[in-house]
């Protein structure tokens, strides 16, 4: 084991705030009533139902099943009985499948059969079908990144958890250390892979000193810049190596694991558990108990605002996901996903409610944009429809972690416009294609 210092790097930002929940252990919600699974919980195509209406199921029963290679299987988070397949809009305004079951509290689980080995196609092919995707807020099927196109030699387990005020990986990392490592292990091993790193943000001590125990792990420790998460930047903080644009991990011979993904990875090949659950972080100054909670996928939001013992009087803004890259919520009509990591609830001092101006050409937003990309001119050609310039300009390169918004002192929405641009460009591929 060695702790190492991180590479130095020249952009990004401290981001002021708090970790208000760091103190507060995991704890499991109440099994909820109902539950409404989405089929699209992670990037590709969305599950395909296999159940009906009126049938029962276990906790840990597939539902929906992959349909196709960057896909991903559903199982149900509770027994009880299908009562509906519908139509619903999701937080992003998506319309989406969902999978309603009412809760017989009967608590019955199905677990997946025991594996015959641990050859490591054998543990591949357990993960695809425990569902298990990228949980640190991607949801990239996590089968699909340990099948490479390259060779790998280097594992870099992300730590980081760089958003203000999320906590729920580094609850895990000092409550589930040993079961955490041993998810990196299993991943090495499938990956066959000897060099593992763990980025760990120095702002979370217990987290290195828990990992440091390890004597084939190297720890490197962070410096608190956000956003150090982000798979590039994480990579070459541990590594030295530079992932250039239009480029995967995979072509600097690493590949990038999440805590929680690794935990979940653990229960499958270990405890032949399929996915089913989350750990999520409810927090801000605008809820009265901030808690990090387990919760079973589905749940409605409004079950976790209620456990952590409701909204302040003075609470303002709903966020899902953490404050720099989550989204605003415009009520409590959402239910958790396999990729959520918070709520986050925020009185009026935790928010910036300052009408946009017109751009000071001060270029803030390019100094601090972590990807060199130039964000005031992509918004510009976003916002007149020419998304042929924000493609030459490096739209589809944007990481959206927010930091051109934050950082702006003309307060306009630099991200958001880049965001609209990236969706119309991969929309003229796509047809581009047909």
């Amino acid at each position: 084991m060695s702790i190492l210092k991180a590479k130095k790097t020249s952009h990004g930002s401290r981001i002021h705030g708090t970790k208000i929940s760091n103190n507060s252990p995991i704890e499991s919600i109440p099994t909820p009533n109902v539950v409404y699974i989405s089929t699209s919980q992670h990037i590709g195509s969305p599950a395909i139902p296999i159940v009906k209406i009126g049938d029962k199921v276990k906790k840990g029963q597939l539902i929906a099943s992959e349909s196709g290679f960057v896909s991903a299987n559903i199982y149900s988070s509770i027994s009880g009985t299908v009562v509906n397949i519908t139509d619903l809009i999701n937080g992003m305004g998506q319309n989406q499948k969902y999978i309603v079951i009412e809760n017989d509290n009967l608590n019955e689980e199905m677990i997946l059969d025991p594996l015959p080995d641990k050859e490591p196609q054998t543990v591949i092919n357990r993960i695809r079908i425990a569902g298990i995707v990228g949980l640190g807020g991607a949801g990239f099927p996590t089968a699909v990144k340990l099948s490479p196109k390259s060779s790998i030699d280097t594992l870099v387990v992300n730590g980081a958890e760089c958003e203000p005020y999320l906590t729920c990986d580094y609850r895990l990392m000092i409550e589930r250390t040993d079961d955490i490592y041993k998810g990196i292990k299993i991943v090495a091993d499938a990956l066959k892979v000897k060099h593992i790193v763990i980025g760990i943000e120095i702002n979370k001590p217990l987290a290195i000193e828990a990992f440091s125990k390890f004597s084939d792990l190297d720890v490197v420790v962070l410096k608190k810049r956000y956003p150090m998460g982000s798979e590039k930047h994480l990579i070459y903080a541990t590594t030295g190596r530079k992932v250039a644009p239009g480029k995967m991990p995979f072509d600097v011979s690493c590949c990038v694991q999440n805590i929680k993904t690794l935990l979940a990875c653990y229960e499958a090949v270990e405890l032949n558990k399929p996915l089913t659950e989350n750990i999520i972080t409810v927090s801000g100054k605008g809820i009265t108990e901030p808690k990090n909670l387990k919760v079973p996928f589905g749940t409605p939001y409004s079950d976790l605002i209620d456990y952590c013992k409701g909204l302040t009087e003075d609470a303002v803004k709903i966020i899902a996901g953490g404050p720099m890259m989550g989204k605003c919520l415009i009520n409590l009509n959402q239910y958790t996903r396999k990729t959520d990591c918070g709520i986050l609830c925020l009185k009026p001092n935790e928010i910036n409610a300052d009408e946009p101006s017109n751009c000071i050409n001060c270029g803030t937003c390019i100094k601090r944009c972590p990807m060199h990309l130039s964000p005031v001119y992509i918004e510009s050609f976003s916002l007149s429809g020419d998304y042929v310039n924000a493609e030459k300009y490096g739209a589809l390169n944007c990481i959206e972690c927010g930091l051109c918004s934050y950082n702006c002192p003309a307060k306009r929405a630099l991200v958001q416009s880049i965001q609209i641009a990236k969706t119309k460009i991969k929309e003229m591929k796509n047809n581009a294609t047909k």
